[in-house]
């Protein structure tokens, strides 16, 4: 289809939001069948206000949309979802104690005579699960027991299961596994071919680069520009986005490698030895050294996460040990605050359930681990050493916010996961545990991050860092290990490693026992 002569789905003129501020400022913004149009801005730029005022979930102070070229102004998202236009936002939605089934017809449960009916609700389900590729799943589980890669496909494929003119997907993949990923861009393609218009809002520019036509920037609420992705390379992305141009990691990166390898870096800050956690961490085994960035990969479902949660004791492990700063004393943590208290520090991979106090403040979220630092005489913290901290923090990681007041349920996700980093650099650890760090989170921020890894380094700290992004290990680690079916298969230097290994590596614990050690002999070939 060419997209310059079709139809227009979706037309937005002048769109605004105020609350406490304007968040969105006189948007213009026209979807056309058949294409996939990126949404593309920094945390904070608007583009989730944007999204959730399409798809009813809120309203336009001013401006006015035009759903195939009618007047558009749903009063809920039940309205638009009749109409045609879905939306899978960043955060999960399901309703972790219903099963599969049922979070898949969640607002269309088939009923006889004002009961659900269970026989064609299960007989509807299989069938979408089968149209869908994900028929390996059990209908009747709780989705709440399921990985959250899987929860995202689930929803996803309950929004394209309904009438789908026009579908809207906040950072779909931030969860999803390589495989899964391309599962999710067969969907997009089938769906664009069927001549719906797709809203895609990432901050992974070589997926806005594969699967888009035309990219729509925003900046502090305004819109600076609507261009054909052939126009655009990542770094002008970038420098759109953020109003700069994009400062290189290479110089200080190669200068501080050089300063590393004079480093005498003997001295072990973490080992981990036969670790054992229920089924998902099994005699796990690997050290990390003082100024060491130690990446851990894997599969969804491989056991990293789970891993990361049994060192930091969040779960119990019933064998294996931790130890220390080369010390000869060993641990198994009983709870986080008893690892906290010996140097470690975890950033959790989903920040509202178990890394931050929504309603709290920025200033109380950040200094929550570190009041003992800012306790002059018993039950009396300094304030003002507690804000000046909570400022100095703001501008290192570029916080976005009006004040440190704010409450964080209010920030973007991207800046949600900022606070969560400040928490944990306040307080000072000397092994910090980082489980998806930058899910969620604009390129500039990435960056930002990243930077804050060198220098976390650069004072000799110890980093492990769990991430389902490749290339963000590539770019963070010294050394990658691998995860697969719950034990670590490999570990790579900078030297070894390579994408065809590490994947090779994630996928060796599933296979069968007879062709287990031929794949071993194929690495150990290869490397």
């Amino acid at each position: 289809m060419n997209l310059s002569t079709a139809p227009v789905r979706l037309s937005l003129k002048g769109i605004s939001k105020d609350y406490a501020v304007r968040v969105l400022d006189g948007i213009d913004l026209d979807l056309r069948a058949g294409e996939i149009h990126a949404l593309l801005g920094a945390n904070g730029a608007g583009k989730s206000t944007l999204c959730k005022i399409i798809a009813g979930l809120t309203s336009a102070t001013t401006g006015e949309m035009y759903f195939n070229q009618t007047l558009y102004s749903p009063d809920g998202k039940q309205q638009a979802e009749k109409l045609g236009i879905q939306i899978v936002q960043q955060e999960l939605n399901l309703i972790p104690t219903l099963s599969v089934a049922e979070n898949l017809f969640l607002t269309q449960l088939p009923r006889r005579w004002g009961i659900i009916n269970r026989r064609k609700l299960r007989h509807l389900a299989e069938k979408v699960l089968l149209r869908f590729r994900l028929d390996e799943l059990n209908i009747d589980q709780e989705a709440g027991s399921l990985g959250v890669g899987q929860q995202q496909m689930i929803e996803i494929a309950a929004s394209l299961n309904r009438q789908c003119q026009v579908l809207i997907l906040d950072e779909p993949t931030a969860a999803l596994s390589g495989t899964e990923t391309e599962q999710l861009f067969s969907w997009l393609e089938e769906l664009r071919g069927q001549g719906a218009g797709i809203i895609y809002v990432s901050h992974r520019l070589d997926e806005i680069k594969r699967l888009a036509d035309r990219a729509t920037v925003l900046r502090d609420g305004r819109k600076v520009g609507t261009y054909d992705l052939g126009e655009l390379t990542t770094e002008n992305m970038v420098c759109l986005m953020t109003g700069e141009e994009r400062s290189s990691l290479a110089e200080s990166r190669d200068h501080s490698q050089k300063s590393k390898e004079q480093q005498t870096r003997e001295q072990t800050v973490l080992r981990v030895d036969s670790l054992c956690c229920g089924s998902l961490v099994r005699k796990v085994s690997f050290s990390v050294r003082a100024g060491e960035c130690f990446g851990i990969a894997g599969l969804i479902g491989s056991g990293r996460t789970e891993l990361l949660r049994a060192i930091f004791g969040a779960d119990r492990a019933h064998a294996g040990s931790i130890s220390l700063k080369n010390s000869e004393r060993r641990f198994r943590f009983k709870s986080p605050s008893e690892a906290v208290r010996h140097g470690l520090a975890m950033v959790t991979e989903d920040r509202k359930k178990s890394g931050l106090l929504l309603p709290q403040s920025i200033r109380v979220n950040s200094s929550l681990c570190s009041l003992d630092k800012f306790t002059r005489f018993p039950g009396l913290i300094d304030r003002k050493q507690e804000k000046a901290e909570t400022q100095r923090m703001r501008q290192e990681l570029d916080l976005r916010c009006h004040d440190i007041e704010q409450p964080v349920e209010t920030l973007s996700g991207g800046n949600q996961q900022k606070v969560v980093v400040a928490k944990w650099l306040l307080h000072g650890a000397d092994v910090f545990l980082f489980d998806e760090p930058t899910r969620g989170i604009d390129v500039a921020a990435r960056e930002k991050i990243h930077r804050l890894f060198k220098s976390l380094t650069d004072q000799k700290k110890g980093i492990v860092i769990v991430s389902s992004d490749l290339d963000e290990l590539f770019e963070t680690c010294d050394r990658i290990a691998v995860m697969s079916a719950g034990k670590l298969v490999a570990t790579f230097s900078k030297e070894e490693w390579s994408t065809d290994l590490i994947m090779q590596a994630a996928f060796s614990g599933y296979m069968e026992p007879q062709n287990r050690q031929q794949a071993r002999q194929e690495t150990a070939r290869r490397n």
